[in-house]
């Protein structure tokens, strides 16, 4: 008997995304567990927090996963190809934030918000015993999905098209360092690194980066669609995207125009919106931005009619912004949430 509720792995702890999970996962309904923080050998020994708990970073083995009820890959894609049938073999449920994973037979990419949002007409893609593992659907996928679904919803939607402003932090550490060391170099009238971009991406806007950038947008774009694509099954428009590399370090900013079959106001377009995890950001407060989406939980949302006379349109601008780092930690326990009705008792009792 050890108390805890169930045994869980993080895989990659020392990562980005693999620190702001563990942070989330401690306050999340699956606080009451285990936590193992693995990753490779470099990393191991690291001080790490979860859940409320100091911890040490282990070394990834085979035997890593042994008893493990749930397991959240969070590093690199390849680690996640090298260890996941590993996780899998020992019966633990898999939740893959690194995209590793979505091209397997009968990997379910998952966002049970988007999901709720197009309750009962969504019938597909629910996850089983057979599921092997499910994917964390991309943060921007999220969104537009969201988005889209809730006003799909209350008001139909005939078209959907957003521009969307890409931060180095989903990238990881390097790209973060790159943006860093660019800005410092412009500043000092130095040469700039350019391994990640290929392209001066510090004070500057890029639809697309350098022939031998590491950060490859458009593999960002076809995922969104794919994901998107994936969690509307098929009942929400296709959206026109624009991905956008911005110099920013954290959180996305999308700016996102539907067009609705009928003309409504802004008040009924911001009802249709309204609920968790969305906070509508009302014209007597400051914007949306990254800055104020830093350590928020929430997709923060602002509406308004495009141009034209009169109250009613049936053309919206939704400007939204959130924290793509917390937004994608909280979609991955999201999902583990929804496997575990498949294990309502983990083995560890």
């Amino acid at each position: 008997m050890t108390g805890r509720e169930y045994r869980i792995g993080i895989v990659g702890a020392s990562s980005l995304a693999g620190k702001e999970l563990s942070e989330e996962l401690g306050a999340s309904s699956l606080a009451a567990s285990d936590f193992v923080l693995l990753d490779e050998e470099d990393a191991a020994g690291q001080v790490v927090a979860a859940a409320d708990e100091v911890s040490f970073i282990q070394r990834l083995e085979a035997s890593s996963f042994e008893r493990m009820d749930f397991v959240f890959f969070a590093g690199g894609a390849a680690v996640t190809k090298k260890h996941w049938q590993q996780a899998r073999r020992a019966g633990a449920s898999i939740v893959d934030l690194t995209y590793a994973l979505e091209e397997e037979k009968d990997v379910l990419v998952r966002a049970p918000w988007v999901a709720e949002a197009l309750a009962g007409k969504t019938p597909h893609n629910q996850p089983d015993l057979n599921t092997p593992a499910v994917v964390a659907a991309h943060p921007v996928a999220v969104m537009l999905g969201l988005v889209a679904g809730r006003l799909q919803a209350k008001l139909a939607l005939t078209s959907v098209a957003a521009t969307v402003m890409e931060p180095a932090s989903e990238y990881g550490r390097a790209a973060m360092d790159e943006l860093h060391q660019q800005t410092v170099n412009l500043l000092s009238f130095q040469t700039l690194p350019r391994e990640q971009y290929d392209a001066q991406v510090a004070f500057n806007l890029l639809p697309e980066l350098g022939e031998a950038a590491k950060v490859k947008l458009g593999v960002t774009e076809q995922r969104i669609r794919r994901h998107y694509a994936g969690l509307s099954d098929g009942r929400l428009p296709v959206p026109a995207l624009q991905m956008v590399q911005a110099p920013v370090f954290h959180g996305y900013v999308l700016s996102m125009l539907v067009e609705l079959d009928k003309a409504a106001t802004v008040n009924e377009v911001e009802a249709a919106l309204a609920g968790d995890p969305i906070d509508l950001v009302g014209g007597e407060s400051d914007p949306p931005s990254n800055l104020s989406a830093a350590g928020q939980e929430d997709i923060m949302v602002r509406v308004r009619k495009d141009s034209g006379g009169g109250e009613k349109g049936t053309r919206f601008w939704i400007w939204l912004a959130a924290d793509n780092l917390k937004l994608a930690a909280l979609n991955a326990i999201a999902c583990a949430t929804e496997l575990r009705r498949l294990r309502p008792l983990g083995k560890v009792q």
